[in-house]
C-alpha cells in the first residue's frame, strides 16, 4: 500500500455548481462519454451508447443489481405532532431497520412516529454507530407495499429537483430491493444497448451490492487513511462467479459498470482474482497503491471532489490522469455525479 502521505486535499478539484446535473436525460445511452487510457493518460470523448466500440468479443461485463427502495419516510412524531424524517439504511432483522432520523434530539429511544396516517408506525428502540437509531416498525399487510406508497426516493443531497419519474434513479436491470441510493454508473444503460452488447459476444455478469449512505459520507480525516468505510452487504452467485472466471481465464477483459460493483469483486477475490459463490458484508475501500485482483476496466461517472470515489479511480488510472481528465471533463462542460455523463477507464 501506498506510505502514510496520502492527503484528502490531494483529490481536490474545483467544480461549479451548475456542472451538477440536476435531472436525467430523456435517452439514457444519449450521456457523454469520456475514454481514459489509464496507462498514457490520453482522453478522447464519445457518446455512451457507442460503448460497444470499445468493448471486444470475451470481455465480461460486470452489474450491480440492486434495486433502490424508497428509503425517506416523512412522519409525525406521536407526542408533540413535530415532523421528522427516518431514513432507512438497511434492515437488520424482520421488522427493525437500522436508520438516519432527523431531528436526532427529538427521536430518542421510546419515541414513536406515525406515517400515512396510521398506515405505518414505528419506535425509537436503540442508538448505535454514528448517532443511527434502531428503528421497529409496525403496520398491517406487505411492508414492502407499504414503503412503495410512502417513501421517497432517496435522492442524493447534491440533487435539489423533484424526480418525476422514480424508474430514473434504477437502473434497467435492477432486481434486489436493499439500496439508499443507486449504482448510478448502470444509469446510461437501456434493454436495447445491453441486448447489443450480448450479441457482440460480450458477457453480462450481475453480481449485488445494496449501497450504504456511506457513498456519499465526506471524508475528514485529512490523512485518507484514517478514514473508516461503512460496511455494505453484497452477493455473487455461481453463475456470476463462472462467467467472470471463465472470461479472465480466457483472455477477456473484465470491465465493472460502477465502483459497487468493482468493490463487490474486489472484497470476494481469493489471492489469484478468482471468485466463488458467496455473500458477506464488506468495507474495503481502495485508493493509490491498491493492486486489482479482477478489475481491468470501470464505467463510472464522475464523482466529488475529495470523495472515496475519486480515490478508488484514481487507483486504476493514476490520481494526475484522474484529475487531468476531470479538468478536461469540466473544460468540456461534461455533467457530474449521478444523473451526469460516464468514464469509461481502460
Amino acid at each position: 500500500m501506498a506510505g502514510n502521505e496520502l492527503k484528502k486535499s490531494d483529490f481536490y478539484f474545483d467544480l461549479p455548481d451548475e456542472l451538477i446535473a440536476q435531472d436525467p436525460l430523456d435517452d439514457r445511452s444519449s450521456s457523454r462519454l469520456l475514454v481514459l487510457d489509464k496507462d498514457t493518460g490520453a482522453v478522447s470523448h464519445d457518446i455512451f451508447r457507442n460503448i460497444g466500440a470499445y468493448l471486444k468479443k470475451g470481455d465480461c461485463l460486470v452489474l450491480n443489481d440492486t434495486r433502490v427502495i424508497p428509503a425517506r419516510l416523512l412522519g409525525i412524531k406521536e407526542d408533540t405532532g413535530a415532523h421528522v424524517e427516518v431514513f432507512l439504511l438497511k434492515r437488520r432483522k424482520n421488522d427493525v431497520w437500522e436508520a438516519l432520523v432527523k431531528p436526532g434530539r427529538k427521536l430518542r429511544p421510546g419515541s414513536r412516529v406515525d406515517f400515512g396516517n396510521g398506515l405505518l408506525k414505528c419506535e425509537i428502540t436503540d442508538v448505535v454507530d454514528d448517532g443511527n437509531r434502531l428503528v421497529k416498525f409496525f403496520y398491517e399487510g406487505i411492508f414492502e407495499e407499504i414503503l412503495d406508497k410512502l417513501g421517497k426516493m432517496p435522492l442524493p443531497p447534491y440533487i435539489t429537483h423533484e424526480l418525476k419519474d422514480r424508474n430514473r434513479y434504477q437502473t434497467v436491470y435492477a432486481k434486489y430491493d436493499g439500496s439508499a441510493a443507486a449504482p448510478t454508473a448502470g444509469l446510461h444503460f437501456t434493454k436495447e444497448l445491453l441486448g447489443r452488447l450480448n450479441e457482440q459476444g460480450i458477457d453480462l455478469a450481475y453480481v449485488t451490492l445494496h449501497v450504504g449512505l456511506g457513498t456519499f459520507r465526506p471524508v475528514k480525516t485529512d490523512n485518507i487513511l484514517d478514514h473508516h468505510m461503512h460496511s455494505e452487504m453484497y452477493m455473487i452467485s455461481e453463475e456470476a462467479a463462472g462467467k467472470i472466471n471463465s472470461a479472465k481465464e480466457n483472455g477477456g477483459r473484465i470491465i465493472c459498470v460502477g465502483t459497487t460493483s468493482c468493490r463487490t469483486i474486489e472484497s470476494a477475490a481469493d489471492e489469484n482474482g478468482r471468485l466463488k459463490a458467496c455473500s458477506g458484508e464488506t468495507d474495503i475501500f481502495i485508493y493509490p497503491g491498491y493492486k486489482f485482483r479482477v478489475l481491468d476496466c470501470l464505467i463510472t461517472n464522475f464523482h466529488l471532489p475529495e470523495s472515496t470515489l475519486v480515490m478508488l479511480v484514481s487507483a486504476l488510472a493514476g490520481r494526475e490522469n484522474v484529475l487531468n481528465a476531470y479538468s478536461e471533463a469540466i473544460k468540456e462542460r461534461y455533467r457530474f455525479f449521478s444523473f451526469g455523463d460516464a468514464m469509461f477507464i481502460h
